[in-house]
C-alpha cells in the first residue's frame, strides 16, 4: 500500500512510519520544514510540504494515498480547543476525499477519560455530547462512518514513553524540578495505563492490514500504572522528594494527573493477533538517560 501518514516526523508518526517500511509499504509524510523533508527523504519516505491547516493539501495527499494514517496534533495544551476542532477539520476533509472508495483510514485519540474510574475497553464511546469532553476526534469519525468511509480510531495510552519523550512524563519531570517535588494528587492510586513507543506502531500497520477489523483499537501495553509509582521513580531519579499535593500544584496538567484511565486492550490484542514487547513505564523510567534533558 502507499499510505499518507500525517505527523510522519513525529513521536508517534515516526513508529508507525518504521513499522509500515518494514512491512514494505510505501509511505508519503506530511511535513513543515526543509529539515524534516531531508529527514523523511532518508528513510525513503515522499515528502509532502504543508501543515494541518492546508486543508487541501492534506485532501488531495489522502485521496492519492490507498490509505490514511493520521497521528498530526498540536502540542500547546493552552489550546487544546483549537487544536480540537482543527483536528476535527482535518479528518473530515481527509475522510470525504475517500467517500465511495474501500481506503483504510485509522486516526488517532487519546484514553483519558474515555470511562473514568473503571477499565475501559474497545467498546466504549467517548461523552460524545457532553461538552466538557475535549477531544472532537471520535466525533469526527461518526460524520464519515455515516457517509460510508473505511475508518477507525487508535486510542493511544497517556504516555507513549520511551528515551526522548517529550510529552507528559517529561512534563511531569520538569515540574517536579521546577516545584522541588515529585508530586501526585491525593493518595495517588489513580492509574495511568502506558505503551513503549517501539510498540505503538504495529497496531497502526497491522490494523490497516487487515482492512480494519474494528473500528476502535486501544494502544496500550499496561492496564494501569499507579500515578504514586511514577511519580516516585521521578522523585528518585532527580533525588527529590515524593509527597502528595493538591491539584492546583500542577497547573494545567491537574485534569490529567488525577484522572484515573485503567484500560484494556485484549480486543486490539485479539483483532490483530498483536503482542506489546517493550519495556514498561516504570522500567524505562528507571533509567537516567530518560530525564537527562529539559522539556
Amino acid at each position: 500500500m502507499r499510505v499518507f501518514v500525517t505527523g510522519a516526523t513525529g513521536w508517534v508518526g515516526s513508529s508507525v512510519v518504521a513499522e509500515l517500511l518494514e512491512d514494505g509499504h510505501s509511505v508519503a509524510g506530511l511535513c513543515r520544514s526543509d529539515a524534516n523533508v531531508a529527514s523523511l527523504k532518508a528513510k525513503g519516505v515522499e515528502p509532502i510540504m504543508g501543515s494541518l491547516a492546508d486543508i487541501d493539501v492534506l485532501a488531495q495527499a489522502a485521496s492519492d494515498a490507498d490509505a490514511v494514517v493520521h497521528t498530526a496534533f498540536g502540542h500547546d495544551f493552552s489550546k487544546f480547543p483549537e487544536h480540537s476542532e482543527q483536528d476535527r477539520r482535518v479528518i473530515e476533509a481527509m475522510g470525504k476525499s475517500l467517500v465511495g472508495t474501500a481506503k483504510p483510514m485509522l486516526v488517532t485519540t487519546g484514553l483519558l477519560m474515555l470511562a473514568p474510574g473503571r477499565v475501559a475497553t474497545e467498546a466504549d464511546m467517548p461523552p460524545l455530547s457532553d461538552p466538557k469532553y475535549p477531544r472532537k476526534t471520535e466525533a469526527a469519525v461518526k460524520v464519515l462512518t455515516d457517509a460510508g468511509v473505511n475508518i477507525g480510531v487508535v486510542r493511544l495510552a497517556p504516555t507513549v514513553h520511551g528515551v526522548g519523550d517529550r510529552m507528559f512524563m517529561a512534563i511531569l519531570a520538569q515540574t517536579a524540578r521546577e516545584t522541588g517535588v515529585s508530586a501526585y494528587v491525593g493518595d495517588g492510586t489513580n492509574r495511568w495505563c502506558a505503551i513503549h513507543v517501539s510498540d505503538v506502531g504495529a497496531v497502526y500497520c497491522r490494523a490497516l492490514e487487515a482492512n480494519l477489523p474494528m473500528r476502535a483499537y486501544h494502544a496500550s501495553a499496561e492496564e494501569g500504572v499507579m500515578f504514586k509509582d511514577i511519580a516516585e521513580v521521578i522523585g528518585r531519579n532527580l533525588g527529590l522528594p515524593v509527597e502528595s499535593r493538591p491539584r492546583e500544584h500542577f497547573g494545567w496538567f491537574a485534569a490529567f494527573a488525577e484522572n484515573d484511565a485503567p484500560t484494556s486492550s485484549m480486543q486490539t490484542r485479539k483483532a490483530l493477533n498483536w503482542q506489546p514487547a517493550g519495556k514498561t513505564l516504570l522500567e524505562d523510567l528507571s533509567d537516567p538517560a530518560y530525564f537527562s534533558y529539559a522539556v
